[in-house]
């Protein structure tokens, strides 16, 4: 192994970190520098995915008030699109970003992510069209917003797994929960985020009397402190200890891969298209159904529907916490399985009774916040969790950003189908559903979703390269970085 420090054979030069005398120190530098790294990878991954959430629900909002600033203009067409436009870009960025991580590291992807995230914050904080045009805005901000979805999407492979393999090392048995903490708790709580944010600045601007093109830009524009704040600590981290010794970053095998995982592959894949084909459309269109069932008009409307948004994230956040003090108690499958429950339960529950709920607004909204928390606390705590522990780590990147790419195509058809769905056949049926969709969810998660996670992922990483040695592959494994690089780093 590239990484293996302690089995040198040939004696460095005096004065280098390997060399006998100093090999003891320079071991000593690199294992502080390694518990520092892991502890920030995963405080920065969990400070770093508040932006992801952030900006994955920014837009619920922002359709409400383009709704008010533009009026009829503003269609069902545009308001899709420029939802949708995240939504493409996060799927391209859990693709490449993801593959880029295994192959050049933990670290390129997530400084490549946050580099592309601030970029397309600040495109859409300024998006104009030329001479004024409506629609060169709006295609500017669509623009925008996939640039930005490019380093969202890469958020989701490169710091979710370098969070979850610096857990591995500081804090095996608890890695589960915390994991859960600092990932999906961050992303669901930048739904409140969101809200407070557009709130506290409607008021500053003027509340009622507000310019509500000055709101949203503002608002867009603070979203772009989170990644900044964590982008010079990002540039400081090591790659994981896992990372150093396992990756193959020339000829990876992709075709074994397939033949070894094929079906934890339609698992993570399979239940993340269903939560996400769910959970987005219900996301980014909550302002629309919220507005829809509440009785004011301009300004009005938008702030009523900013407080209630809040509520129904605030509702939902409780989920995460659930998930997490269950995963090690039920396991990974079935604190999924508990969570795709709550989409039948409570799908069917506000889709049935649909026009009589709709008349008690917080009964309404303590429903559907109720089945965004049940969940949160599965399939939104645990996809991330078991396609982190699913892969061994030579792709753990590859094959947690397809699964997430998956998902995220699940996310684009539902959110392109919420509008068709809700003008032709009732609002209703966007629950009823849901409702449909988490007993697939349900399905597919207990027949191919594993139930022997939880341990240690090294041993995953043997169980691979067993596979590989035995099917005649012959490769360079482990990243080429020296006990002089890691020493002089920082």
């Amino acid at each position: 192994m590239s990484d293996d420090l302690s089995t040198k054979s040939v004696e460095a030069p005096e004065g280098r970190a390997d060399h006998p005398s100093n090999l003891e120190s320079s071991m000593a530098v690199v294992s502080q520098k390694e518990r520092l790294s892991s502890a920030f990878t995963i405080a920065c991954s969990g400070f770093a995915l508040i932006s992801d959430g952030l900006q994955n629900n920014i837009m619920s909002l922002t359709n409400v008030v383009f709704a008010q600033i533009y009026g009829k203009a503003y269609t069902s067409h545009w308001s899709t699109q420029l939802s949708n436009s995240l939504t493409v870009g996060t799927i391209l960025g859990q693709i490449i970003i993801g593959y880029i991580c295994d192959v050049k590291g933990r670290k390129w992807g997530i400084v490549l992510s946050t580099v592309l995230i601030v970029v397309g914050i600040i495109l859409v904080t300024a998006a104009h069209g030329a001479n004024g045009s409506f629609h060169g805005f709006l295609w500017m901000f669509t623009v925008a917003r996939g640039i930005t979805g490019l380093g969202v999407g890469g958020e989701y492979p490169s710091s979710s797994t370098s969070a979850a393999e610096a857990a591995n090392e500081r804090m095996l048995k608890s890695r589960g929960p915390v994991f859960c903490m600092v990932t999906n708790f961050m992303l669901s709580f930048g739904t409140p985020f969101a809200c407070i944010l557009y709130l506290i600045v409607f008021q500053a601007a003027g509340g009622l009397n507000a310019n509500l093109s000055t709101v949203w830009r503002t608002v867009f524009g603070i979203s772009c402190l989170p990644p900044l704040i964590v982008f010079y600590f990002r540039l400081k981290m090591l790659n994981s200890k896992l990372y150093r010794k396992s990756a193959i970053q020339k000829n990876t095998p992709y075709l074994l891969m397939i033949k070894f995982y094929w079906k934890s592959i339609i698992g993570t894949a399979g239940a993340w298209f269903l939560y996400d084909f769910i959970t987005f459309p219900n996301g980014v269109f909550s302002g629309v159904i919220i507005s829809s069932v509440i009785k004011a008009t301009g300004h009005e409307l938008v702030r009523k529907t900013a407080e209630y948004q809040l509520l129904l994230g605030a509702i939902a956040l409780p989920g995460c916490f659930v998930g997490a003090a269950l995963v090690n108690y039920i396991g990974r499958r079935n604190t999924m399985i508990f969570g795709f429950s709550g989409y039948l339960i409570f799908g069917l529950a506000v889709g049935c009774a649909y026009d009589k709920v709709i008349k008690n607004v917080p009964a309404f909204i303590v429903l559907y916040g109720l089945m965004n928390s049940l969940s949160n606390a599965g399939p939104g705590d645990m996809l991330g969790l078991i396609s982190s522990e699913s892969y061994a780590t030579p792709v753990r990147g590859t094959l947690y950003g397809f699964s997430a790419a998956i998902g995220k195509v699940g996310a684009v058809l539902g959110t392109q189908a919420f509008t068709p769905i809700r003008a032709n056949l009732g609002a209703r049926w966007t629950f009823i559903i849901a409702a449909i969709c988490g007993l697939a969810g349900m399905a597919v998660t207990w027949f191919f979703v594993r139930n022997d996670l939880g341990g240690d992922l090294s041993i995953e990483d043997e169980r691979f390269a067993a596979y590989l040695e035995a099917n005649g592959w012959q490769g360079e494994v482990g990243a080429a970085e020296s006990v002089d690089e890691l020493v002089e780093k920082n």
